[in-house]
């Protein structure tokens, strides 16, 4: 990929600013990351690239986990473990539960009002979060090499249905109205992907699969793999959102962004790498997301499977149109990309009908748009098709896996 298709790519997915070379040295200023905002201008960038920053000690914790053949065990103690009320389970090896009971607090510099607005946010904007997370996110994701390689050749790639839903788990926790309060989930949550990330931490290197698959690191997820991925989604939703003319208050802006600062704590993300600001955060997605985007056989066939999941469920919603609600979100670049199918019917259908739609839903127009039933029934179709294999609306079971992808 040329500086021009990066470029394209900055202005296809909002991106804004300058957009660095691919391979540019870690530069972004920790005075304007959280670390910074707490203790003042720390100087003109972090000491360490994060991408060779991973979770020590959980790494160590659960590579021992696996080692010693513990984790159906520790499975199976979590099962029942889903609410942040919750005490850690028993039955989980002595160092591990020591370190899930300093884990599951929130950092001292959370801020619960900032929180709660932005549970009220999520519930107020959760239709458009919910197709720019899985439509935009979800398929940017398949064009970001590491994360598609990553997923991939781990146990996860092998029913990308699942894996699917498990990841949606995350967003409908972290979206959910107590996800911070005790009645809420996503304090455990969060942990347990945290263990995940260690678990494929360590097992992936072993797979030869992942090791030839052209991947430029020696151990994937890390610090900076996680703040492409938050990029990918919250950095990128910010934008969509200012793109489509949803409003939003400043006090509703920084209240979701803050949201997702404590969820980058909770997986591990050091605070001198987490954005202070919305500004803040897209000039480090200048620096870290557009730049790294980029075609794999791997994201080639996790998007196929991602995209014919809706073709499981019988609402109406065509390929065509799903393949140019993608175009629409991610540009044309990525969509030729994946080979995406043009839909030109769709694709006017969407330019001029998703407008209204959110015109309408936000109060500012007084007539449905003829399309309204369409748009609605694209996100059930979503919903059923990508929440727990359509049996759950809410949540699915996050387990710690033991094994990279079968290949037999």
């Amino acid at each position: 990929m040329n500086r021009r298709s990066v470029l394209t790519l900055g202005a296809a997915l909002g991106l804004s600013g300058v957009v660095a070379a691919p391979g540019a040295a870690w530069s972004w200023s920790r005075s304007d990351s959280v670390a910074g905002s707490l203790a003042g201008a720390l100087g003109s960038g972090s000491s360490v690239d994060p991408q060779w920053v991973w979770d020590d000690e959980i790494d160590r914790i659960l590579a021992s986990v696996i080692q010693n053949g513990q984790v159906p065990a520790v499975n199976q103690a979590m099962a029942s473990w889903g609410n942040n009320w919750q005490p850690v389970p028993s039955g989980l090896p002595p160092e591990l539960a020591t370190w899930l009971q300093g884990a599951v607090a929130l950092p001292a510099w959370a801020d619960r009002t900032k929180l709660r607005r932005a549970a009220d946010f999520n519930r107020r904007k959760d239709t458009y979060l919910f197709v720019i997370y899985g439509i935009g996110g979800g398929i940017m994701s398949t064009v970001i090499p590491r994360e598609a390689r990553s997923v991939y050749w781990s146990k996860g790639g092998a029913d990308m249905q699942d894996r699917a839903a498990k990841t949606f788990s995350f967003g409908y926790d972290l979206s959910d109205l107590n996800a911070f309060e005790n009645t809420g989930e996503f304090l455990v949550t969060s942990n347990k992907t945290r263990m995940v990330h260690a678990a494929v931490r360590h097992l992936l290197p072993q797979s030869p699969h992942w090791q030839a698959s052209g991947h430029d690191e020696q151990i994937p997820i890390s610090n900076h793999d996680i703040l492409v991925t938050f990029h990918s989604t919250g950095t990128f939703a910010h934008k969509k959102l200012k793109e489509w003319g949803v409003p939003m208050s400043t006090a509703d802006q920084d209240a979701f962004l803050h949201s997702w600062q404590v969820a980058l704590h909770m997986l591990g993300v050091r605070d001198e790498y987490i954005p202070a600001s919305w500004a803040a955060a897209h000039a480090q997605a200048d620096q870290i997301l557009t730049p790294k985007l980029h075609w794999t056989p791997e994201g080639q066939e996790l998007a196929e499977v991602l995209l014919g999941l809706t073709a499981q469920v019988d609402l109406g919603v065509t390929r065509g149109f799903l393949n140019e609600f993608v175009r629409y979100q991610l540009g044309n670049e990525i969509g030729d990309w994946l080979g995406l199918k043009r839909d030109y019917v769709s694709a006017a259908t969407i330019r001029v009908g998703w407008p209204s739609y959110i015109l309408f839903r936000e109060g500012l127009i007084p007539i449905a748009p003829v399309n309204f039933y369409l748009f609605d029934q694209f996100l059930r179709a979503l919903a059923m098709a990508f929440l727990n294999r359509g049996t759950s609306g809410t949540t699915t079971p996050i387990t710690i896996p033991d094994v990279n992808r079968p290949t037999s």
